[in-house]
């Protein structure tokens, strides 16, 4: 059965492409990436490519890719664009397929839309939550947003332990935790793959 799950997180920087690589070479799955805002010679899907070491993924082109590391709606009015849902089509494809947000679930792609627009009811979601302060407010806010949309959901946790954090969000969410990442000192296929053996069975 074809899997679609969409990867977002609690903020910016909490590790989404990683995880969209562990996954995606987990399930050999096939990576697109909607909107990209900024780095583009060095973007999410470079990353992707680089982190994957399977022969079967296709990394399908992003359907905005604009200019500026902001908000895709600041971005996209740099670029003197407006971004439209209709013109973000999800790729067709027979193999699983993995979709990375940008930001949060709730940052917007123009004056009515957010990234929680783009997520179909049959996407399972995956949040990644890393501690911060802050984390646990943002990490129970976005998974009670997604839970209210009907949309199913699990967490993994990117970066250093804290137990406090993940307990109560485990004990307040109710959610299931894939995993976690830790604080690697690097990422390269290896650690990818090392990681998408450990998550493939909480995947199936």
């Amino acid at each position: 059965m074809q899997k679609k799950i969409f990867v977002t997180g609690i903020s910016t920087e909490v590790g989404k492409t990683v995880v969209s690589a562990i996954l995606t070479e987990a399930l050999q799955a096939d990576y697109w990436k909607p909107i990209q805002a900024g780095d583009l010679d060095n973007s999410d899907s470079h990353k992707i490519e680089r982190y994957i070491s399977n022969t079967k993924t296709k990394i399908h082109k992003n359907s905005y890719a604009l200019h500026t590391p902001m908000s895709p709606h600041a971005s996209a009015e740099i670029d003197n664009v407006t971004i439209h849902l209709e013109e973000i089509q999800e790729p067709t494809t027979s193999n699983h397929l993995i979709i990375e947000g940008a930001g949060g679930i709730l940052v917007p792609l123009n004056n009515e839309h957010t990234i929680l627009d783009l997520i179909k009811p049959e996407y399972h979601v995956v949040v990644v939550s890393r501690h911060y302060l802050g984390s646990i407010n943002h990490t129970l806010l976005t998974v009670k947003l997604l839970q209210e949309k009907g949309l199913k959901v699990s967490i993994i946790f990117s970066g250093k332990e804290h137990v406090t954090t993940e307990a109560i969000i485990k004990k307040m969410t109710n959610v299931p935790v894939i995993g976690r990442i830790e604080e690697e000192p690097y990422f390269d296929q290896n650690v990818i793959r090392e990681y998408a053996e450990i998550f493939k069975e909480k995947l199936v």
